[in-house]
């Protein structure tokens, strides 16, 4: 069994993978100051909740944004785990060309989501993935990936209205009834989820006309269901997607098995 980890800025999914079917998905909160051996008691606990044996996992790897806790976690499974790990990074074969202008500098998740996106639906595709920041990436007809544009996260854009403006509360971020709020949460609820669906459809419209081809579009990450509710642009919302774009690439990244001198 595959043990996927995709460690992002204010969560970490977790996913386990039989073969291709992905058995069972958790998800954490991304805490910096964790040490190895409580993250590695955490997956065990994970583990022993759902009844699988932790001695199944054979294989893991790992995506991650968050480079300070990346040893950590890499320490944890091969401790705990006892497997080995790959770090989805610089010198690992993902399978798709990259026409980044420094490659480097393109998130591990993006990459990951680009290449699950393209391989489950083809191409040209836009990924929509609303995480800590809300990111936006292309796929060509022929898989390369293009770039994208990064915007502030719906998570960040309500912190900052809290933070900064002194009679604004927190509030719960769900669909309002309608666009003009009778109140100031209604207000903010308004605000927030139409004017990110005002952003996905002109993002989404103009990363349309540059590729100038028809072109499949997946929302991912913790909000995609409540703004793809709201805008027709949305063909499809994958929750699974980064976590199946770690699988293919750690597939990709397996060597064949040699042939014996009775197979030749």
């Amino acid at each position: 069994m595959l043990l996927a980890v995709d460690i992002g800025n204010s969560n970490i999914s977790i996913g386990v993978f039989d073969s291709k079917r992905l058995i069972t998905d958790w998800r954490l909160s991304t805490d910096r100051n964790k040490t190895c051996d409580e993250y590695g008691l955490m997956i065990r606990q994970l583990f022993a909740m759902d009844g699988i044996q932790l001695s199944s996992v054979t294989h893991s790897a790992v995506s991650s944004v968050v480079p300070p806790i990346t040893p950590t976690w890499e320490k944890a499974l091969r401790k705990y785990v006892k497997c080995d790990v790959l770090i989805i990074g610089t010198g690992v074969k993902t399978g798709m060309e990259l026409r980044y202008e420094n490659p480097r500098d393109v998130g591990a998740d993006r990459i990951v989501g680009a290449v699950a996106a393209y391989e489950k639906y083809g191409g040209p595709c836009i990924i929509v993935d609303f995480g800590t920041a809300t990111t936006f990436d292309a796929v060509s007809a022929s898989g390369q990936y293009l770039g994208g544009a990064i915007a502030p996260g719906i998570g960040i854009s309500l912190e900052a209205l809290f933070q900064r403006a002194a009679k604004l509360p927190r509030i719960e971020i769900i669909s309002p009834r309608q666009v003009i709020g009778r109140n100031t949460v209604a207000a903010m609820q308004s605000g927030i989820v139409y004017g990110f669906a005002g952003q996905v459809d002109y993002i989404v419209t103009k990363m349309k006309a540059e590729l100038g081809q028809s072109s499949h579009v997946i929302a991912t990450g913790g909000l995609a269901n409540l703004i793809a509710a709201e805008t027709p642009c949305i063909d499809k919302v994958d929750q699974l997607l980064v976590l199946d774009g770690i699988r293919i690439v750690w597939e990709r990244n397996q060597q064949p098995p040699r042939k014996s001198t009775t197979d030749q």
